[in-house]
């Protein structure tokens, strides 16, 4: 099959389901996380950070505990399973024995985290990827608990729908491995634009944060109220790529290693970019009444 016949097929047919699909309560697994006593909320969000200490790993680590500690931080996002952990044994970072040596390690497939003033929804992103199962390159994926995919997907789509039409926080970010929107290497993940982004517009979410490009960029177009936020750039980076026409819609783009930080309040959101020496890339604001 024509990959990019089946990025549309599958599209018709998850469109069709999610279409005929019965109203069901959002069935996907709330996290409680409470805020600080003013009610803010601070987190640092990182991605693709498996490299065993190597392409300034340790560095990145080194300055978000630095910066972690200065800003209080309330958790640390890390930015979903993505298509290296479904390559290997992908139930093994699900296991409830990782929490037996670290209480604060949370990893399900997709989930909520519920902060009150804020809620964050993780999304599995990467079995919507057609590639990896037309053209998988001769990686052998670990799709245990996935197929049917159709059925998985349309799953995901009606509990994040659910979850986010019932959701009463101020602040709705959504968090995937793969971009929806990206000027570097990856690009946009078309079957996300095609099957995820018209629920997060229809919903109101403020923020898409992935990794999956090893960079660190915030896009804001004018055909969506989304910013599209990639931080990606755990390890290894510089991949020396750069794709993007409308350049009024790059906000910031970094092709280096680093991490950046969300400080919520009742009112306010700011985030800031950070590179490996803990300096400040880039800050963006933005309130709300």
């Amino acid at each position: 099959m024509d990959s990019k016949f089946g990025i549309v097929s599958l599209s018709i047919v998850i469109t069709l389901i999610f279409s005929l699909a019965p109203k069901l309560e959002a069935n996907l697994t709330t996290v409680e996380q409470a805020p600080k006593s003013d009610g803010s909320v601070t987190f640092l969000v990182i991605g693709d950070w498996g490299r065993r200490g190597l392409y300034n790993q340790s560095q990145v680590a080194l300055q978000m505990g630095r910066i972690g500690e200065k800003l209080d931080i309330d958790f640390v996002v890390s930015t979903v399973l993505g298509n290296h952990d479904y390559r290997g044994d992908v139930e093994a970072q699900l296991s409830p024995l990782l929490r037996s040596i670290d209480s604060r390690w949370i990893c399900m497939r997709s989930f909520i985290v519920d902060a009150e003033i804020a809620e964050l929804f993780f999304v599995d992103t990467t079995p919507f990827v057609d590639d990896y199962f037309l053209n998988p390159n001769g990686q052998d994926y670990d799709w245990r608990g996935v197929s049917p995919r159709e059925c998985y997907l349309q799953t995901i789509l009606t509990d994040l729908e659910m979850g986010l039409r019932e959701s009463r926080a101020k602040w709705k970010i959504v968090v995937g491995h793969h971009a929806i929107k990206s000027a570097s290497s990856h690009g946009n993940t078309k079957e996300l634009e095609s099957l995820l982004l018209p629920i997060l517009e229809a919903n109101n979410v403020d923020l898409y944060v992935n990794g999956h490009d090893h960079c660190l960029q915030q896009i804001s177009t004018s055909q969506s109220p989304i910013q599209f936020i990639t931080s990606g750039s755990g390890s290894k980076a510089w991949r020396g790529y750069y794709n993007w026409t409308t350049s009024e819609d790059m906000k910031f783009f970094y092709d280096g290693q680093g991490f950046m930080s969300v400080k919520i309040t009742r009112t306010d959101m700011s985030i800031a970019f950070y590179d490996v020496s803990g300096n400040i890339l880039h800050k963006w604001d933005t309130s709300k009444m």
